[in-house]
């Protein structure tokens, strides 16, 4: 059925086709990209860019019938320094609820919903209160352009 050394020949080739895919898996290992200090499940330091997509969210202010402007980011999670840790969450929030402050800042947010942007976060923390919609609060922050 199988000629004399069969075994032989056949452990001879799979060592050598083991050998030869030896440098092909090093190769892919060092082609992997650099590690980016911003990317999901790094810590969120002020200063740091936060990308993802921006949603308008419906809401009420303190006054009767006075609508006020709420606006939700969607990215991926993001740790936050101390005190406000990981927000109660394994990898930290995806959600973070951007604080407006004046017309100015609704007008700079109002062109940009249901789109992708950057911002450029300069105070974050994680919501404190039941009524809140989003896991971490940005209060102070800057529009990036790309």
């Amino acid at each position: 059925m199988t000629k004399k050394g069969f075994g032989r020949r056949l452990a001879l080739a799979t060592i050598m086709m083991a050998t030869l895919a030896m440098p092909t898996a090093r190769a892919q290992q060092a082609d992997l990209p650099p590690a980016n200090d911003n990317k999901p499940g790094t810590l969120l330091k002020a200063g740091d860019i936060l990308s993802g997509q921006l949603n308008a969210l419906r809401s009420h202010g303190t006054k009767k019938d006075k609508r006020a402007a709420t606006y939700q980011l969607t990215s991926e999670p993001h740790k936050l320094p101390p005190p406000s840790g990981l927000c109660n969450l394994e990898t930290g929030p995806e959600t973070f609820q951007i604080v407006t402050s004046s017309d100015a800042d609704v007008a700079k947010l109002k062109a940009f919903v249901g789109k992708d942007i950057s911002l450029k976060v300069d105070e974050v923390s994680c919501a404190q209160d039941a009524g809140q919609m989003s896991e971490a609060i940005v209060t102070k922050w800057s529009v990036v352009k790309r």
